[in-house]
């Protein structure tokens, strides 16, 4: 069974950071990449970062140089890293399993439960 479960989420003021762990299970290494979704108040689904085996890193137009995603295969925990939080950085986050390039939705089959990341202005 494949489980996701996302931890850390909560309240920051703009400019501040927030790190998103991660602990997966159940997912194979070889198959599926682990990487973040957000969904904003309104929006549609965005792909934020998704790391691909060890060598391949996507990061979204919106969150290049604010957002870094690592992986600790010990721990089979992976972690977003959230840097200089912007107001419109306020949606609900979800790690997910991929298994295409790029961190395409219709390429994504399980999903965590999310957690909501609340930036102030």
């Amino acid at each position: 069974e494949v489980q996701l479960v996302e931890s850390g989420g909560g309240l920051v003021q703009a400019g501040g950071s927030l790190r998103l762990p991660c602990a997966a299970s159940g997912v194979s290494d070889v198959d599926y990449g682990i990487g973040w979704f957000r969904q904003a108040p309104g929006k549609e689904y965005e792909g934020v970062t998704c790391i691909i085996r060890s060598d391949y890193i996507y990061y979204g137009d919106s969150v290049k140089g604010g957002f870094t995603i690592t992986r600790d295969n010990a721990k089979k925990t992976v972690y977003l890293q959230m840097n200089s939080l912007k107001p419109e950085g306020t949606a609900v986050y979800y790690c997910v399993a991929t298994w295409g390039l790029g961190c395409a939705k219709d390429a994504t089959d399980y999903w965590g439960e999310g957690a909501q990341v609340t930036v102030s202005s």
